[in-house]
This record gives C-alpha cells, structure tokens and sequence, in this order.
C-alpha cells in the first residue's frame, strides 16, 4: 500500500474545530436556569443575580463568587446532579448536528464548564457523538473565562492555537479562547451578539456556522 492510501486521516486537514457545549450543542439553557434558580432560592440569592453571570462558567466558580461561605466543588456536584436527574426538554441546538459531522472530517474537541458526566450525558441525550477530546471542569484549575480549558484542548489535539476554530455562545468563552490564542465564531443562541463582539465572527445560529467550518476545514 501507498504510504498514507487509505489511511482515516488521509487527506484531512491539519485543522481542529473545538465547541462549547451548551447553547452550542446542546440547548440546555431550561435545564440550567431551572437548576440555578432552584440553588439561588434554597441560599437566598436573587436569582437575577444568579442568572447574570451563571452561563458560560464552571458551577463552582459562581458558587465562590456569590456564596463564598460555601464550598463551591460541593454545591457544583449538587447542581450537576439535578441538571442529570431533571434533564427533560434538553434537545441539540438546531443545525449542531451538521456541525459535528462537518468536524469530523478533521479533529475536534469539547471544551465545557460543565462536569464530565454532566456533558458525556447531555450528548448523548441530544443525540450527538462523543468527541475525542472532551475538556471538562474536572480537569481544569482555571475555568472560562481563563484560557487554560481551551490551552489543555489545543494540546490534546497536539495542534497550535491558530489551528484551532472555536465556536462559542457566551462571553465568558469568547475571551477563554481568545486568551488561548484561537479564532472564535461566535453564536447568539444564548446571549444577544452584542456581547460576543470581542469573538472573530457573530452568527446568528449553527446553520450558519456549518459554512464557516468547511471553509476552515476546506
């Protein structure tokens, strides 16, 4: 045989795309704000309060911040098993489907502040594959907005930052991955496209991010 013929990475791009995970993949946005206003109640907290800063960012570090009496690896544990137990209504955001399959063609990842049960469960649950590469709260020290869980994804598909595309729903995501070096498009699915000015691109939806991952990968 030809040296490379018939390889599975024959003539696939030396290129990666990573996505967040929720409001990217997976609408879990009920799911989340159910289990959050749950918390914020049970400790007292405005649950506007809660709901501002809450999406894009590990359970823990919200936790900290708004309830630093507590220990925020604890009550994360709590929030990710109600989200697990209570997961009716999570379904894939449209068009993450063909998003995935277009990045299949080359390596990709999935970078969530979410635990790793928490995320392999909601993937499947919306009907998606796993990835190769799935970075998690459980193995960072620094989640979003710090670069660090998209640094430990770049490694782990051994590429360099400008090789790697991001798609991301929230701020706090936008500028982890913009601290890692990486190219970020941006979707409104959660936050208005306002917010997410600092990414690369800003589309309104994952239909319209399938195109510019094939041009990525092209």
């Amino acid at each position: 045989m030809t040296k490379g013929e018939d390889h599975p990475m024959a003539g696939k791009p030396n290129r990666a795309v990573i996505f967040d995970l929720d409001g990217v993949l997976v609408d879990s946005t009920g799911v989340v704000e159910r289990a959050w206003r749950w918390w914020a109640e049970e400790q007292g907290v405005p649950v506007a309060q809660v709901l501002a800063i809450a999406h894009g960012r590990p359970s823990r570090d919200v936790v900290r911040e708004l309830t630093p009496h507590l220990d925020g690896d604890e009550q994360a544990r709590r929030l990710d098993g109600w989200e697990t137990e209570h997961s009716e209504g999570l379904i894939a955001v449209p068009g993450a489907a063909e998003c995935v399959a277009t990045a299949r063609r080359g390596p990709w990842a999935v970078v969530t502040s979410g635990g790793r049960e928490l995320a392999s469960e909601r993937l499947l649950t919306a009907g998606l594959p796993l990835p190769p590469v799935l970075v998690t709260a459980d193995d960072v020290e620094h989640g979003k907005p710090h670069p660090e869980p998209y640094e430990r994804a770049g490694r782990a598909l051994v590429l360099a930052p400008a090789s790697c595309l991001v798609v991301e729903d929230a701020p706090a995501g936008v500028a982890a991955a913009k601290g890692a070096g990486m190219m970020v498009i941006a979707v409104s699915t959660t936050h208005e496209p306002d917010a997410l000015r600092e990414a690369n691109l800003v589309l309104d939806s994952m239909h319209e991010a399938n195109a510019q991952l094939r041009k990525h990968l092209a």
